[in-house]
């Protein structure tokens, strides 16, 4: 069994951890996730969807999939992929976030093992999935190539990880920390660390050492005229996603 080195960052986690309360608030310190969300969930759903010949015009299209959700938060991810029939695992190592996902999991009929635990842990205990989401994780972990590689071996083989973050630019810096920290104030001061991000390059380089496979990216983009968010080809210049495969 494979040992796993912790690379939990406790200065990240203790910013979540204050926020715990807030995570089904819409228009609360998580307004920037869930203005994100349906953008995010259209990409997730559509790359499981085409990645294991599921038909999500079905009622439980993702029936027999086991699929973990790393820093779960308070089940914005989870929640939809319980929905659609999936076999869901919600792990966070913000502790507090957990009762606040359990909570409205069971208010919502949902039956989601929600865990405060780490990805390295997970790995360690031999667990694996067909499909782990890391979104919005890895800018704020402190070593992120032994977390990409705890994630790679958390894959069942032919398995999915889908990996959002933000780019590392002037423009992310400036859309990011100044406009969603500073002047939206979306978000608490010093949530994020500019020099934490990471761009597509480095991160497709990251992956490619972790072991898996990058088969796609695509931007989020905002878009202040219609406060919507839409996923685009070419510009992945603050907040993107990538597709990831762990070879079969």
């Amino acid at each position: 069994m494979q040992t796993h080195q912790n690379t939990v960052d406790p200065g990240e986690i203790a910013k979540f951890e204050a926020m715990a309360t807030e995570w089904w608030d819409p228009k609360g310190k998580f307004k920037p996730l869930h203005m994100l969300n349906p953008c995010r969930l259209d990409y997730i759903t559509n790359q499981i969807a085409g990645e294991f010949d599921r038909d999500l015009k079905t009622a439980a299209p993702f029936a027999g999939l086991r699929i973990l959700d790393i820093g779960c938060g308070g089940g914005l991810l989870a929640e939809p992929m319980a929905r659609l029939g999936a076999d869901v695992v919600g792990a966070d190592a913000a502790e507090r976030n957990i009762p606040v996902a359990r909570v409205h999991a069971d208010r919502s009929g949902l039956a989601i093992d929600y865990r405060h635990t780490t990805a390295e842990a997970l790995a360690t205990a031999s667990e694996t999935f067909d499909v782990v989401l890391n979104m919005e994780v890895v800018e704020h972990v402190a070593d992120p190539p032994a977390y990409l590689s705890a994630c790679h071996d958390l894959l069942r083989p032919g398995g999915l990880h889908i990996c959002s973050t933000i780019n590392r630019n002037p423009k992310s810096y400036a859309m990011a920390i100044v406009g969603a920290e500073q002047v939206m104030r979306w978000l608490p001061r010093g949530t994020h660390e500019w020099s934490k991000f990471i761009t597509p390059d480095e991160l497709f380089e990251l992956l490619r050492g972790a072991g898996l496979d990058p088969v796609d990216r695509k931007g989020f983009v905002f878009n202040p005229l219609t406060w919507s968010w839409r996923l685009s080809s070419r510009d992945l210049s603050v907040n993107y996603v990538t597709a990831s495969l762990r070879p079969a």
